[in-house]
């Protein structure tokens, strides 16, 4: 292979329509020429779509500007490379893809592109939808529940269909008949948990989960967030754990659970006490 050939992509382009044409040029010689590339399709770049997404919100959460630059330019290249291959299948072509954007926009922003009047962020957000709803022919309100993406997160997607299902009206009048059901889903996984019917208790836990999400609808807290943040927050109690019974000499496997949850209601008070 030449060098001279490619010597022009090897140089950073000036403006960003340049940028964009180059990184395009290089996604189709890659289809051509790099044995990987060329085995890819729709299918098989889905979990590489999900993961630099999660990648990028991940770069968000950390404030990780030069990480999220990064991200967003793999993100990109997941964008162009279905592109490529939907023009190579004859689907659609790159510049349907954009410009159908463009055109969503302008339609979903009739505050901004035509007369319309909307000051408020609720009403700006109602208007999206529907728009979305006729755009998309959702006629029912069980075609909007079932509209909601199945690839989302499980905590998300049940957020969503929730709360499409409350515009209707289909919701409790406040968070306490969100809690009583809680307690409800409660009962009824311990009383599922004794037997050996896994996918009566698989069903048990999966309604229990609906209901806490439910209750952090109504507390205008996002359940993905929450979760991911107490995620995080036991990884760090946990390693103080393990770190200070390091320093004591000991090694967590002939630890008794009672002296790791001491050392972990130290990690509590120690969060608390802001160290």
């Amino acid at each position: 292979m030449s060098e001279d050939r490619y010597m022009n992509l090897k140089k950073s382009a000036g403006t960003d329509e340049e940028a964009f044409s180059r990184l395009w040029e290089i996604i189709k010689i890659l289809r051509r020429e790099c044995p990987w590339d060329r085995e890819q399709t729709y299918d098989s770049l889905v979990p590489c779509m999900l993961e630099e997404a999660y990648e990028a919100v991940d770069a968000v959460n950390k404030k990780d500007m030069p990480n999220l630059r990064e991200e967003l330019g793999d993100v990109m290249l997941q964008v162009l490379m279905n592109s490529v291959i939907a023009e190579e299948n004859g689907d659609f072509l790159l510049i349907s893809v954009i410009n159908d954007e463009c055109e969503k926009m302008i339609r979903r922003h009739p505050h901004i592109f035509s007369e319309e009047n909307i000051k408020s962020v609720d009403k700006v957000l109602e208007k999206w939808e529907n728009i979305k709803g006729k755009e998309k022919g959702t006629m029912t309100q069980t075609s909007v529940l079932e509209n909601v993406p199945r690839a989302l997160p499980a905590l998300t997607r049940s957020y969503k269909v929730q709360k499409k299902a409350a515009d209707v009206g289909f919701d409790w009048d406040d968070v306490s008949g969100a809690f009583q059901k809680i307690k409800e889903e409660t009962e009824e996984l311990l009383a599922a948990s004794v037997s050996d019917n896994r996918n009566a208790i698989k069903d048990e836990v999966g309604d229990l989960l609906f209901s806490v999400v439910n209750a952090a609808r109504f507390l205008k807290i996002d359940p993905e967030q929450a979760l991911t943040g107490t995620t995080e927050k036991f990884i760090r109690r946990f390693s103080y754990v393990e770190r200070t019974a390091l320093k004591r000499g000991q090694v967590l496997n002939d630890m008794t659970l009672e002296e790791m949850d001491e050392l972990w209601d130290e990690a509590k008070m120690l969060e608390k006490a802001g160290k």
